[in-house]
């Protein structure tokens, strides 16, 4: 595999599990699992296992695995993340063999709120697993944040596979951005997805949003991929906190031109934050 070149713009050609009216009668699997190409996967948990039914993100090299974000469920009865990462992988090396050794797992994580971190237990143990703490004590020296916050970072998973990782915070202080140019995919975690964008520190959030826009405007994006889905598809109109049961979703991903009008927004409400509707998301900054 090789990521020279530009990306293409794929469609996702998917259609999300996404509850149901009687969680005790779901039957979607715990984990949905969308291959978008061979060597880049992502997956669903469930909202019948956990309403923030966050995504998450598997990620292929010649040298190594990422998996980013490890969901909102620790146990592994509900929520069998090891075993479907390690199919995942198994089925993948069949695929793609390398010769002897061992194929390393990297786990990262966009930020260290519950609902992104609580599957890290199910990977203690795990042979040739490197596990990065999502919290800024931990987060930030591993990428180099904690002595230049305008770094951007890489992380390469071989066969030119090299992943730019930037500090992103404002919607938590240790927020990640990874662009993949393999794909073309900006994941944004909690910072920018369809749904309300819960921000706790206005001026930085400001700042990233700058600086994701002059990202966009110097690398080749295809999509603009969060983590969760809380909109519907009627404009400016999202799910209610804790809803099971979401049939009228919109797409997960979203486009650079998105983040324009987030900036655009965000400099209309200048000092003076508040909750503010877009078509396919809503500004929620915290009191």
């Amino acid at each position: 595999m090789s990521a020279a070149g530009t990306p293409s713009a794929r469609p996702l050609d998917v259609r999300w599990i996404h509850g149901s009216p009687s969680a005790k009668h779901n039957t979607d699997p715990d984990i949905q699992v969308h291959a978008y190409d061979e060597h880049t996967v992502i997956l669903r948990q469930n909202k019948a296992v956990h309403y923030e039914a966050p995504f998450l993100f598997l990620l292929f090299g010649t040298e190594r695995a990422v998996l980013i974000d490890t969901g909102a469920t620790a146990e592994a009865a509900y929520f069998p993340l090891r075993a479907t990462v390690d199919e995942l992988i198994a089925e993948w090396l069949a695929d793609n063999p390398r010769p002897g050794g061992d194929y390393p797992l990297l786990v990262l994580h966009t930020h260290p709120h519950g609902d992104h971190v609580a599957g890290d237990g199910q990977f203690a143990g795990r042979p040739s697993t490197t596990l990065v703490g999502a919290g800024l004590a931990t987060a930030w020296p591993y990428f180099g944040f904690d002595r230049d916050e305008e770094a951007v970072a890489r992380v390469d998973l071989g066969g030119g596979r090299v992943l730019k990782c930037l500090a992103t915070p404002g919607h938590h202080e240790a927020s990640v951005t990874y662009y993949d140019p393999w794909t073309g995919f900006l994941l944004t975690g909690d910072t920018v997805y369809p749904g309300r964008l819960y921000i706790n520190d206005w001026p930085a959030f400001g700042r990233t949003v700058e600086r994701l826009v002059a990202f966009t405007e110097s690398h080749p994006v295809t999509h603009v991929l969060g983590c969760h889905i809380e909109m519907t598809r009627a404009p400016g109109v999202d799910y209610p906190i804790r809803t099971t049961h979401q049939p009228d979703e919109p797409p997960l991903q979203l486009t650079p031109a998105h983040l324009h009008r987030i900036r655009d927004a965000v400099t209309e409400l200048g000092d003076r934050p508040r909750r503010y509707p877009l078509d396919d998301l809503i500004l929620w900054p915290h009191d």
